[in-house]
């Protein structure tokens, strides 16, 4: 069996890599390099450094290809905000060239990276599959784009497809001699944040002023390493003719001052941060209703916040002794 994997050399890709591998299919794993790192393709992966655009170059990568499981994105809200267009391109037209490399190959079977930034902000919790969609961002627009591109697609082709939508990502997957972890740049995600913060740039925690417990705003966290499994098990849960839509999250979601809190029990210090007003438009709670994701996938996440965080903090150690 032959599996394509887009986004490759990014963060989740190269974890669901490295995991696919351990089940045996042939991976061919591209990336545009752009976001990615060509470290983290392991040995065993026949690597091609091509734009997802590039349906040309794609078709043919595809032949006898089983599945494809399509990472590659552009990921930052904010950016997406201040370069509207060049998402757009990547996203939506990317993911549209990549259907039709599919088409042209006769590959029948697609998971796609999708987002929990397709909801917007939503009044009713736990957020399920079939609430309104009202994306707040270009980011959350495009994945939506993309999600009716591919039910489209399967309709017309008997193609099945997979669409996961979940919320936060954490963890680190250890690898022989190094980890896999997050590298943006900027970074914007909470968990690299606390653990990199200092006395010279602490953590800035936004609004302690929200309906819960703490005081602090409530999100769904899941390890990387369950996001990886999700899309694995999606592959042996496909439907021609349909794109079936599934959260994935931690079904209970953890407060910003839980989630620093734990990071400083996981590096034993006191983790310097500041307090500094809210901003507009953010929910007191964002968490995933999970029930789908159980019942079809027979998924449900093995790894907890601690687990996360602390997976990160050996990463981050590691890799700043090398």
């Amino acid at each position: 069996m032959k599996i394509l994997v887009t986004g490759n050399c990014g963060y989740i890709g190269s974890i669901t890599s490295q995991l696919l591998l351990q089940q045996g299919p042939e991976i061919i794993g591209i990336d545009n390099l752009s976001t990615g790192f060509e470290q983290n393709v392991s040995k065993d992966i026949e690597f091609h450094q091509v734009d997802v655009n590039d349906h040309e170059k794609l078709t043919p990568l595809m032949k006898d290809t089983h599945a494809v499981i399509h990472f590659a994105a552009k990921t930052s809200v904010a950016e997406s905000v201040s370069f509207p267009n060049l998402y757009y391109s990547n996203n939506v037209e990317g993911s549209k060239s990549l259907l039709k490399a599919m088409r042209n190959s006769n590959t029948r079977k697609l998971i796609f990276s999708s987002s929990a930034a397709v909801y917007g902000v939503q009044g009713i919790l736990p957020i399920k599959e079939n609430d309104l969609c009202s994306p707040i961002n270009p980011y959350g627009m495009n994945k939506l784009e993309t999600e009716k591109n591919i039910s489209t697609f399967c309709q017309q082709s008997d193609s099945g497809a997979v669409s996961l939508r979940y919320f936060n990502v954490a963890g680190a997957l250890k690898v022989p001699k190094t980890w896999l972890r997050e590298r943006h740049d900027p970074e914007t995600h909470l968990v690299p944040n606390i653990l990199n913060s200092n006395k010279e740039n602490p953590l800035k925690i936004f609004g302690t002023n929200f309906n819960t417990t703490d005081g602090t705003c409530i999100r769904d966290y899941v390890h990387v390493a369950d996001i990886a499994r999700a899309h694995i098990l999606a592959l042996e849960n496909v439907v021609a003719g349909e794109n079936q839509i599934i959260n994935i999250g931690s079904g209970k979601g953890y407060s910003v001052l839980e989630v620093f809190k734990t990071a400083e029990k996981v590096i034993n210090r006191n983790i310097p941060v500041n307090f500094v007003e809210r901003r507009e438009g953010d929910p007191d709670r964002l968490v995933a209703d999970i029930r789908k994701a159980k019942e079809v996938l027979n998924w449900e996440p093995e790894f907890t916040l601690l687990d996360m965080i602390r997976d990160a903090y050996q990463a981050i150690t590691e890799d700043s002794h090398k």
